[in-house]
């Protein structure tokens, strides 16, 4: 090879890789490698957004301020209710919902342009599994790869977790594990390079599985307890390599998430957890509400140690990491900013109301929702909280919103006074 043909082979391979990472672009985690995926950077393509820990890209400006006459770009009537956030890949959105009704566990599919309906897959009839008025049949987030659609389901004594392609047709189904229901089911997939992975943990065992996205055949299995427990597996780039965390079953977990072999596993949980943990690079945190109320923050470099623990009560609202802070919403409705290495608390601030949905972080600015339907928007520091603005739409709200691409996308209920009830998906811009 002479150096002219050196030369333009060189010049070749430099586009390639240019052209590639404006097609892939890197993430702020190793965790977020694109294998075969269709994603872009204004998308939400599964459970607590693209980087996996509900922080929003901060190259965006969604609106501080809206109502049911303000900044409203769309609203969907939702047929059925459910918990689970919308997920939002390329020019559509994607709802879990459960007909209590009809008796039915479905997908629906959204126009992200305009609001309207595109296709309503139903993947379960018959053999709902419901305890209380804060669980439903339909309380997992949908996950997407940009070519097919996952979704976990809690029926008929047992999980299945379902793939459907883009235009709603089921591709395949798998049972993963016996399940008896305590308090309800909600644990949403992840999807890693060519896998999509998912947990169940209940009185009858547990099992977190790796399944090839396209075939849903097992690749690994991982056997979990038997006790009750609601978090989805979550993977993190933390101590230098990707982790697949869970916690909860009074234990905090590490696998590899592409072959189920264990890193580590401590004592450092409560026995059932809701929320999803989050990392500073070097700890990763637990939160819980039974039988205690804790957070506590372990070392993820296998050491077993746990850096810190306390008695606040985080059950069901997932936290949030930045700079070194620890930021998350008490249920009884108190925003709080921790010390993410020590865990000394910096402020708390009485924001009002019970919480179940998990904030959302958008630069320094969390969107908060309470189960009242009101979102508070504050700016935060290591200092203090700055409220920005209190928004109400719809009157009760379990599903945390999604914000992606300037908009947000909100689950609401309406109660009317003459009785009834109605769930809506709002596009806020």
């Amino acid at each position: 090879m002479n150096r002219e043909h050196f030369y333009l082979l060189t010049v070749r391979v430099c586009v390639a890789l240019v052209a590639l990472s404006i097609l892939f672009p890197m993430h702020e985690s190793a965790a977020q490698v694109n294998d075969g995926m269709k994603v872009a950077a204004d998308d939400w393509p599964w459970w607590r957004g693209p980087l996996r820990n509900g922080v929003a890209n901060p190259d965006q400006n969604p609106p501080q301020q809206w109502s049911e006459s303000q900044n409203i770009a769309w609203k969907f009537a939702i047929p059925g209710r459910g918990d689970s956030s919308p997920t939002v890949v390329g020019d559509r959105v994607f709802l879990a919902t459960a007909d209590e009704q009809k008796k039915t566990q479905s997908v629906v599919c959204i126009d992200r342009a305009t609001g309207e309906g595109l296709w309503d897959k139903v993947v379960h009839r018959g053999g709902l599994m419901l305890k209380n008025e804060k669980s439903t049949g339909a309380s997992s987030t949908v996950a997407c790869d940009g070519e097919r659609v996952f979704i976990n389901f809690a029926n008929n004594d047992a999980v299945y977790l379902t793939a459907l392609d883009l235009k709603g047709n089921q591709l395949w189904q798998t049972r993963l594990c016996d399940y008896k229901i305590h308090q309800g089911f909600g644990s949403s997939p992840a999807i890693y390079q060519s896998l999509v992975i998912s947990s169940v943990d209940s009185h009858a065992g547990g099992v977190i599985a790796g399944l090839d996205r396209k075939s849903g055949e097992v690749e690994w299995e991982y056997k979990r307890p038997e006790k009750p427990n609601y978090t989805s597996p979550i993977i993190l780039h933390v101590d230098g390599r990707d982790q697949l965390v869970m916690t909860g079953c009074d234990l905090v977990t590490s696998l590899d998430p592409l072959t189920g072999e264990k890193l580590w596993e401590v004592p450092g949980a409560t026995t059932e957890c809701v929320t999803s943990t989050v990392t500073d690079g070097e700890r990763v945190y637990s939160s819980g509400g039974y039988p205690q109320s804790h957070i506590s923050a372990v070392e993820a470099d296998g050491s077993n140690k746990l850096a810190w623990e306390s008695k606040d009560r985080v059950y069901v609202p997932s936290l949030l990491v930045k700079d070194g802070y620890l930021y998350g919403v008490l249920d009884a409705g108190v925003a709080v900013c921790w010390k993410s290495d020590t865990g000394e608390p910096i402020w708390k601030e009485r924001l009002g109301g019970q919480f179940s949905a998990s904030p959302v972080l958008v630069g320094d600015v969390i969107y908060a929702t309470n189960e009242n339907a009101v979102t508070y928007v504050y700016r935060v520091g290591p200092n203090q909280l700055e409220m920005i603005a209190e928004n109400k739409l719809g009157d009760h709200v379990m599903a945390t919103p999604t914000i992606c691409g300037g908009k947000i996308y909100m689950r609401v209920e309406s109660r009317p006074s003459e009785g009834g009830r109605q769930e809506w998906l709002y596009c806020v811009e």
